[in-house]
């Protein structure tokens, strides 16, 4: 009861505490901050001095005495303290600071991380401000944002490919009864663009430049027209500026290795799964979410490996942090059902 009074005046959130990017949704507000996960430190005194796009802007361009980090790999969390201010700055930013109360937050994680992994992530929210913090895994919630009836007794399968891991499950009445990660996913797509450069034509990118040929001309599957993209680089062997001319069927040769993994893992998920649920997966297919599944032909890719029906979710960059929207929405009626009146 007393939450629930609180809750009037406090700006609860649901947090995507992405690799790649961030996003956080405020009770009865929707999605109000989507920014990089991104910290721009102070080589000297340690100290933050930008977050988010303004952070990222400075990656690989930064002077000697400030560097550019991403404090999460693989979506958990690689560097605490650098974590704990990102979170404290988007909390504080989209905080009512009229409000004297600390929100409650609901932060997506991935299913396979640690249980020291998870305490770490509740902790750097405890010392950003939340008053609770509740954490649900990433591939419920992006279930639950791409609307899947998950409650039901039936089948549902989920594939949320991030930017440092892909989650993979299959739940039934609200429960993941298969879940598989991997450190598989966007960031890997970039880096696989990168060596390729490197190797077929000594030409140093950097991973904005590698994202930018995964955006535009970037597949998994075949094109009905194949495109070409000029890319400009540094020459490893003369340490000139240099550009060359690059088609989509060599990105899509360069992407094939992370592809092939995420593929497996997709069919290591199905093969585990209880044959019930598979029949039900016959006709309700695969879902799609993340943002690495809005790279061109990973539906038909998938199709064609798993022989089920693909679909991408209606808005898969914010799956996530819709489920923990609606989550945090449901968290009164959830906390009573476990016996926790608070």
């Amino acid at each position: 009861m007393f939450d629930y009074i609180f809750s009037l005046f406090s700006n609860d959130m649901g947090i995507d505490l992405g690799t790649a990017n961030t996003l956080v949704y405020v009770k009865g507000q929707g999605i109000v901050l989507k920014e990089p996960s991104v910290v721009a430190i102070n080589r000297d005194t340690r100290e933050p001095v930008a977050f988010g796009a303004e952070a990222k802007r400075m990656l690989g361009k930064t002077p000697a005495n400030i560097y550019a980090v991403r404090p999460l790999r693989n979506g958990v969390i690689a560097d605490f303290d650098v974590t704990q201010e990102m979170i404290k700055y988007f909390i504080r930013k989209v905080h009512n600071r009229r409000s004297l109360l600390h929100p409650r937050v609901v932060i997506g994680i991935p299913s396979g991380i640690t249980e020291v992994e998870r305490r770490a992530v509740k902790e750097a929210a405890d010392q950003a401000g939340a008053r609770y913090v509740e954490l649900i895994e990433e591939p419920k919630a992006a279930a639950i944002g791409a609307g899947m009836p998950i409650s039901e007794p039936t089948g549902n399968m989920i594939v949320d490919i991030g930017g440092g891991t892909t989650e993979v499950a299959v739940i039934s009445l609200g429960g993941m009864v298969v879940a598989k990660s991997i450190d598989v996913a966007g960031d890997e797509l970039d880096e696989a663009i990168m060596q390729y450069f490197r190797r077929k034509y000594n030409l140093l990118i950097g991973e904005t430049t590698a994202e930018d040929v995964k955006i535009k001309i970037g597949s998994a599957f075949p094109l009905v027209d194949e495109q070409s993209l000029e890319v400009k680089g540094r020459d490893q062997v003369s340490g000139l500026p240099k550009t060359i001319t690059i088609t989509s069927e060599e990105v899509r040769q360069a992407l094939s290795e992370p592809l092939k993994l995420i593929v497996d893992v997709v069919k290591a998920t199905l093969e585990e799964t209880p044959a019930e649920l598979s029949a039900d997966l016959v006709d309700r297919g695969i879902v799609l979410a993340g943002g690495g599944s809005l790279l061109r032909g990973v539906p038909e890719l998938l199709s064609q490996e798993t022989e089920l029906p693909v679909t991408r979710a209606s808005d898969p960059l914010t799956c996530v942090v819709m489920g923990c929207g609606r989550y945090l929405e449901e968290l009164d009626n959830i906390k009573r059902s476990r016996g926790r009146p608070r």
